[in-house]
């Protein structure tokens, strides 16, 4: 990985002799065979027009963006989804233009001196990281996957008020089990947009994924797990 970065290493290896020079060729041959299997050295270069025409071209988009609403995962649902007509939408963490489209959004959950109150609320989150630092390690989420207390509270308060629809963004295992617990309908995501989510909620597109790990009950269940072996945690609210 840092042999271009630093290939002092590598000659240091071969001069004190735990590198062989065949070693090193064997390695190059390798890399050198992808490169000419890609065409990089007779085409080195992109063609702008051709680039043009097939960056960001429909045909692609599109299939992108059916992906994303089949990707997304419900773990449960409890006679939420697919909703109906246009309710009034309380939302959190997703676009209030984008949830317009759907329904009709309002300011505030269960405040009693609006107008209209939110039939159901729509609530956005992504699994829990703790801020490293280093540019290097910062990339790379880490740390707790539970929810703080403050925020899982504040989550807590919303489920108890209205039917809500929770999506997480499992860019890793969640520890979530409260949540799943009172979430009305409870959607997995892995990088889809709003209005992928939001057709599906409404039955306009059939989510089709699966988890690809299991969801640990607690913290305690994460840290006496092996970390080497997957699905490995005690009594996963999700297997």
């Amino acid at each position: 990985m840092l042999g271009e970065q630093r290939p002092e290493v590598i000659v240091e290896l071969v001069r004190s002799g735990r590198v062989t020079e065949e070693r090193v060729d064997e390695s190059v041959r390798r890399l050198l065979r992808e490169k000419f299997t890609l065409g990089l050295f007779e085409n080195p270069y992109v063609d702008p027009d051709r680039a043009e025409e097939t960056v960001g071209a429909g045909e692609f988009t599109a299939l992108g963006e059916a992906a994303q609403r089949r990707s997304l995962t419900v773990p449960t649902n409890h006679a939420l989804l697919p909703l109906e007509g246009r309710p009034n939408l309380y939302v959190r963490g997703i676009s209030e233009q984008a949830a317009a489209a759907y329904g009709n959004v309002v300011a505030d959950p269960v405040d009693a001196d609006l107008a209209d109150l939110a039939d159901l609320a729509v609530l956005r989150l992504r699994t829990p990281h703790e801020e490293r630092p280093g540019l290097f390690e910062s990339f790379f989420h880490s740390g707790s996957p539970a929810f703080p207390e403050e925020e899982l509270k504040e989550v807590l308060r919303l489920l108890d008020a209205v039917p809500t629809l929770v999506c997480v963004k499992l860019e890793r295992p969640a520890v979530l089990p409260e949540i799943a617990a009172k979430a009305a309908a409870l959607v997995a995501d892995y990088g889809a947009s709003d209005t992928a989510l939001l057709d599906v909620a409404f039955g306009r597109a059939r989510a089709q994924g699966r988890l690809p790990f299991e969801l640990p009950r607690s913290m305690a269940a994460v840290e006496a797990s092996r970390p080497d072996v997957p699905g490995d945690t005690e009594d996963p609210v999700f297997p």
